[in-house]
């Protein structure tokens, strides 16, 4: 018996080992070190993106909280409670993978996709309203005040952070389904789920991304 149990693990391990690595440890090392190099990148481009905002909001900080006002603040603490319960959801699925409970880790992966799903049909609603109001930057936007073109420049902001967020969640999503395909062809194991484990901190990222966007468009300078 212990000797069919080593077969069937050095057989997995070769099944999963790319021809370019040692064994799975480098692989995953590797792996890791992709993903965190990736995620600086990220940081670097969102990052960029916040200095912009921070800076137009310093110099238009009156423009700019009447913009925050106009946000849907219910809508937007439902998606952060939302995103927040995704990333929960998430680190279930890396357990399950861990501990070889296969139809666990396709339940919480699909659970992630509902609710990521669920973030975007929410930010949907927003863009529809805020097209119903002519909010939108461009031709039509339409504000009384004397803050109007300070006040497009915030929904300029508001538009492209929450664009592009909106583009990494349904990465993200892409991305979960092919784990879920992975999963139910039963792929992963307790000795390798790495693209799990690296999908899960794309999701963690962007996840945070928004911890950082809800406060600065929906929060300040609302009082």
């Amino acid at each position: 018996m212990p000797m069919v149990l080593r077969r069937c693990t050095l057989s997995e391990r070769h099944a999963a080992l790319a021809p370019h690595f040692d064994d799975i440890a480098q692989q995953s090392e590797a792996s890791h070190l992709g993903m965190w190099v990736f995620l600086l990148t990220e940081i670097m481009f969102f990052g960029g993106m916040f200095t912009g905002y921070a800076v137009y909001r310093s110099v238009y900080a009156v423009a700019f909280a009447e913009g925050s006002h106009h946000l849907d603040l219910v809508l937007g603490s439902i998606n952060t409670v939302v995103l927040i319960s995704s990333s929960l959801t998430m680190v279930l699925a890396v357990h399950a993978a861990q501990v070889g409970q296969r139809q666990l880790l396709v339940g919480f992966l699909l659970l992630t996709m509902l609710l990521g799903l669920v973030f975007l049909g929410l930010k949907t609603v927003e863009y529809t309203h805020k097209f119903a109001d002519h909010l939108v930057p461009g031709s039509g936007f339409l504000y009384a005040g004397p803050h109007a073109r300070q006040v497009q420049l915030f929904f300029s902001f508001y538009f492209g952070m929450t664009g592009m967020h909106a583009l990494h969640m349904i990465i993200g999503i892409g991305l979960l389904t092919v784990l879920v395909w992975l999963a139910w062809r039963n792929r992963f194991s307790p000795m390798y789920y790495t693209p799990i484990e690296i999908v899960g901190l794309y999701w963690h990222f962007v996840d945070i991304v928004w911890i950082f966007l809800f406060p600065l468009l929906y929060l300040i300078g609302r009082h």
